[in-house]
């Protein structure tokens, strides 16, 4: 395989390119969003993550724009509220989101969480289908959707499939998880990556809570790197596409400052702790 570069992007099961490194605007208040966009354009990212229940894809939008860089350059992914797990406002969703960021697609539309119960994901799902057909969306995919969750997925789109027709029950591209050595999710990882969905990975630094771990300091000082560029490479070595997050000028610069040095098969087995530690929600374990 190529060395990674800042430019490289990974083919999704849809046919679309996708950049490997993301910039996340969780928690980005609306007022500065498009500012700190621009500046993360600027460094070299290609990828921005928003959600609808962010209240930034308006301010988000607006930076990519100001970027200056093509949109067909650029990437844009949303998704639909937890709480909005539903065919009619799933469908609203699309729609709205286009409306405000003024765009002719959503490169990634994601369905943000598995709540809502199987009729309702089903019925999402659907909408995001639809999106796909009329063109309004590029490709599409889940968000914290644990095993059970996408064995159900998978069984739907056959189901649509085998009655309508290949194709007709959508392609999963993506699935977005929390993902960092002490959350490894193996399970997850391995039923993904045998069906060439790719992983996503939010608090890939986890949330720079982990910067002091004894596991870390002895990278930080053989590769002469910060602990949030010894994760972030590590995320970016399991194939995983991080989205780091930060409204600091420097730490946006930092975060994507990841390719100049290669953790060895040694430095990535060190970090295999076989924890299970989220330091954010897990719907992954939803039963609903």
């Amino acid at each position: 395989m190529a060395p990674l570069t800042i430019n490289s992007t990974y083919r999704l099961n849809s046919g679309y390119d996708i950049p490997v490194l993301g910039y996340g605007v969780y928690q980005t208040p609306a007022d500065v969003a498009a500012e700190v966009v621009q500046h993360a354009i600027t460094s070299g990212y290609r990828h921005v993550d928003s959600a609808v229940a962010y209240r930034n894809e308006q301010p988000s939008a607006e930076g990519m724009k100001k970027s200056g860089i093509p949109r067909n350059k650029l990437f844009f992914t949303t998704k639909i509220p937890p709480k909005d797990m539903r065919y009619d406002t799933a469908k609203e969703h699309i729609e709205n989101t286009l409306k405000i960021t003024g765009f002719d697609y959503v490169d990634l539309y994601l369905l943000h969480s598995p709540y809502g119960g199987k009729e309702n994901r089903v019925g999402a799902w659907k909408a995001l289908v639809e999106g796909v057909e009329a063109g309004k969306i590029r490709s599409i995919g889940v968000s914290n959707y644990g095993v059970h969750h996408l064995d159900e997925l998978e069984a739907h789109i056959k189901e649509v499939d085998a009655k309508e027709g290949k194709g007709k029950g959508g392609v999963l591209s993506i699935n977005q998880v929390e993902l960092h050595p002490w959350l490894a999710r193996p399970d997850i990882v391995a039923w993904c990556q045998k069906r060439g969905v790719l992983l996503e990975a939010y608090c890939p630094i986890v949330r720079a809570s982990r910067n002091d771990d004894p596991l870390l300091q002895p990278l930080v000082k053989k590769h002469n790197k910060t602990p949030t560029q010894i994760l972030m490479r590590w995320s970016l070595q399991m194939g995983f596409i991080p989205l780091p997050k930060s409204v600091t000028p420097a730490r946006i610069e930092e975060n994507a400052d990841v390719y100049s040095f290669e953790l060895t098969a040694e430095d990535m087995k060190s970090l295999e702790t076989g924890a299970y530690e989220p330091c954010a929600w897990d719907p992954t374990k939803s039963d609903d």
